[in-house]
């Protein structure tokens, strides 16, 4: 979401006469686009402030901004130390901010604010391209700030989206990922999330459709038919369960049960045999107890993710958790409980990866492979990574799969 956000950011600038440049030591203007979602993140993010303010030695004229969830969470205390301080939904201010030299601008909007703004797409691939479909979350989770930074949930217009998927498809990308807090409760008029889906997969059967995020509470059997309809939507489902017991589950205010993520599991199993889950999961939430993270581990070994985003729990302020509950799980607690779900992802990636050896997959070749100039890199449908012989960028190849590590096929 911060990506498609900056290429929003960038898009204003440039019709406002700037123009983006490579090496940040000789910018006029330094934008840091920034997430709230972990302590780790805002640390980075003040760390690298340090670094930019000694410029202004050199610059006195360097303008430096904050913008994203740090300037929605933080407002005045990031005023006294940078020029321009602007939440996500504020960008649109930007121009006039930098006109009067210095400014804050954290309104959070109740409708979409971006619908007409072009993004200027900074991927250096041209081929793969995120599109932004609703912003904000009214879920409140009880150790997330997000509804707090982005506001409420409100959706963009189908017309707008499929649009954008349409001209992206004619620029030649083949593949866009429809991005959301929630997207499974995007609702537009009459449209549904299931119906956009169908619309935007309908423009061509060479574009590629993704989506994330999806909420545990909310993806439909509809959704999963629709996805079976359309060999060109992708085989692969971002399903967040966070933790493996009911009591954390309650306590961490995600409004389903163990019993009911593993009916949707099922669901995805039944409709779309070959769909991959991924997931996050947090370790060490207040409360947590040694039984309640073996529940975690035993969701795992029942669903068999293909890949995991794994993090301690850290606490947020003003979020619901931070107000009510102690952060009463020792570091050390944490940091082994996490490492125990990290080693089993890995043992679970594997698995995942082996059972794709001998078989014949559709790869969209993306580019270059980072390790290796000769060869190629793409993803198969279930998001899986593939490198093999070099092939042109934008191509669909039939790859077969003859090695793998946890995170990679070679074919």
């Amino acid at each position: 979401m911060n990506f498609a956000d900056s290429e929003i950011l960038i898009s204003i600038l440039k019709d406002n006469g700037y123009t983006s440049i490579d090496d940040y030591r000789n910018a006029d203007l330094i934008l840091v686009n920034t997430c709230s979602i972990r302590e780790h993140a805002e640390q980075r993010v003040f760390n690298r402030l340090n670094e930019f303010i000694s410029l202004k030695k050199r610059n006195p004229f360097l303008k430096i901004g904050i913008v994203g969830c740090m300037a929605e969470r933080l407002k005045e205390q990031l005023l006294n130390k940078v020029d321009l301080v602007v939440g996500p939904d504020a960008y649109r201010s930007l121009p006039r901010l930098l006109q009067e030299g210095r400014g804050i601008d954290t309104v959070l909007s109740e409708t979409e604010t971006y619908d007409d703004i072009i993004p200027v797409r900074t991927d250096t691939n041209g081929i793969t391209a995120f599109i932004s479909i609703m912003r904000g979350c009214q879920n409140y989770c009880a150790y997330c700030v997000v509804p707090y930074t982005r506001g409420r949930e409100r959706s963009r217009s189908a017309d707008t989206i499929v649009g954008e998927a349409r001209t992206l498809f004619e620029q030649g990308y083949r593949e866009i990922t429809l991005l959301g807090q929630n997207v499974n409760s995007y609702h537009y008029g009459s449209v549904g999330f299931p119906a956009l889906m169908e619309q935007v997969a309908s423009i061509n059967s060479l574009l590629r459709v993704r989506f994330a995020t999806s909420h545990p509470k909310d993806i439909s059997d509809e959704l999963l038919h629709v996805m079976a309809r359309y060999d060109n939507i992708c085989k692969s489902i971002h399903l967040p369960v966070q933790h493996g017991s009911n009591e954390i589950l309650k306590k961490m205010n995600r409004r389903y049960t163990r019993e009911w993520y593993l009916d949707r599991i099922a669901a995805i199993k039944n409709i779309l045999p070959s769909c991959t889950v991924s997931t996050d999961i947090i370790a060490g939430f207040c409360g947590e107890t040694e039984e309640d993270h073996l529940q975690t581990l035993s969701l795992m070994r029942e669903v068999g993710y293909s890949a995991a985003f794994m993090f301690k729990y850290s606490e947020r302020p003003d979020t619901f958790a931070a107000k009510h509950y102690a952060d009463d799980i020792p570091e050390e607690v944490k940091l082994r409980r996490l490492n125990e779900i990290i080693a089993l992802q890995q043992e679970l990636s594997l698995a995942s990866n082996e059972r794709e050896i001998g078989l014949v997959q559709e790869v969209l070749v993306e580019g270059t492979s980072h390790r290796n100039p000769e060869q190629s890199y793409g993803r198969t449908s279930q998001n899986k990574v593939v490198v093999f012989d070099n092939l042109p960028a934008g191509s669909y190849a039939n790859i077969k799969i003859i090695r793998c590590t946890p995170v990679t096929l070679i074919g």
